[in-house]
C-alpha cells in the first residue's frame, strides 16, 4: 500500500493514524531561481527528500500535501514569483495540522526547502505548543541540514540562493528541468555588493534583510556553473539520512 496519504482511502487513513505512523509535509516557495532553474526549485527539493526518506520508512510515516508557494516577498522584483504573507503561510498549515491532529496524528514534520519560511515556521511551532497541546511538531530545512558538507564544496565567496548547493541538488533529483545551457555566475564576490548588502552578508545576527534584486541582478548569489551531480546527490543523502534517524528516534520517544 503506499505511504501517500493522497492514495489512500479515509479507511486506510484511520488505519495509518492507528499505526502511530509520522506525517511528513513538503513546503517550498514559487519564486525566481536565476536564469538556469525553474520556479518550483524549493519544493522539488523539499519533495524529492520527503519521497526519499518515505522510501526508507515504508509504513512508518504517511507523506502528506505539499505547500507549494511559501514567504519569498525579498524575490518578489523578479517574474513569476509569488508569495504568501508569513501570517498567511503559518495560517494554511495551522489548518493542515489541526486537521491531522483531529483524526488522530500525533507527530508531523515539515521540509522546507525554502529558507524564507524558516522564521515563520519557528511561529508555527510556539502556536502549535498552545493550540495543539497534543500534537508534536518539527521542522527542518534542506541544504542547511547539510551545511558541513556545502561548506568543504568548491563554492564562492558569496553563494547561496540558486548557487553551487542548491543547482547541484536540482542536477540530481531534477536534472531535465536544470537548463544548464542558461546557468549563469551571480554575485560571487563581497566586492560586488554596495555597503549595505555587504553588511547584510557578512554580519549576522544582527539580521538585515533586502530584496535579492539589490544583492544580484540575475537573482543568483553563487557560481551554479560549478554545481555538479555528485555534490548534489552527496546533500541529498546526508539530508535523508539525517531525517532518518531523527524520525526512527522520535518514533520510540
Amino acid at each position: 500500500m503506499s505511504n501517500r496519504l493522497a492514495d489512500m482511502t479515509t479507511h486506510e487513513a484511520a488505519d495509518a493514524v492507528r499505526r502511530g505512523t509520522t506525517v511528513l509535509l513538503p513546503v517550498g516557495a514559487f519564486e525566481q531561481h536565476g536564469p538556469g532553474l525553474p520556479l518550483a526549485t524549493d519544493i522539488v527539493r523539499a519533495e524529492a527528500v520527503v519521497e526519499r526518506v518515505a522510501d526508507q520508512l515504508g509504513d512508518g510515516v504517511v507523506v502528506g500535501p505539499s505547500v507549494p508557494v511559501g514567504v519569498s516577498p525579498h524575490h518578489l522584483a523578479f517574474a513569476g514569483t509569488l508569495s504568501l504573507r508569513p501570517a498567511t503561510f503559518v495560517a494554511v498549515l495551522h489548518e493542515y495540522l489541526q486537521a491531522l491532529a483531529g483524526h488522530g496524528w500525533r507527530r508531523v514534520l515539515i521540509v522546507t526547502g525554502h529558507g524564507g519560511n524558516n522564521a515563520a515556521l519557528g511561529v508555527l511551532a510556539q502556536d502549535v505548543l498552545r493550540d495543539l497541546p497534543d500534537l508534536e511538531l518539527a521542522w527542518t530545512p534542506v541544504t542547511a541540514l547539510a551545511a558541513d558538507h556545502v561548506g568543504a564544496m568548491d563554492v564562492s565567496e558569496v553563494h547561496g540562493h540558486s548557487g553551487e548547493a542548491e543547482t547541484a541538488q536540482m542536477l540530481h533529483v531534477a536534472p531535465d528541468s536544470v537548463r544548464r545551457d542558461l546557468l549563469e555566475p551571480g554575485t560571487t564576490t563581497l566586492d560586488e555588493l554596495d555597503p549595505l548588502s555587504h553588511l547584510a552578508r557578512t554580519h549576522g545576527p544582527p539580521t538585515l534583510a533586502l530584496p535579492y534584486d539589490r544583492l544580484s541582478k540575475n537573482g543568483v548569489l553563487g557560481d551554479p556553473r560549478r554545481a555538479t551531480v555528485d555534490d548534489g546527490r552527496a546533500i541529498i543523502d546526508l539530508v535523508t539520512q539525517r531525517i532518518v534517524t531523527f524520525l526512527a528516534e522520535w518514533s520510540t520517544t
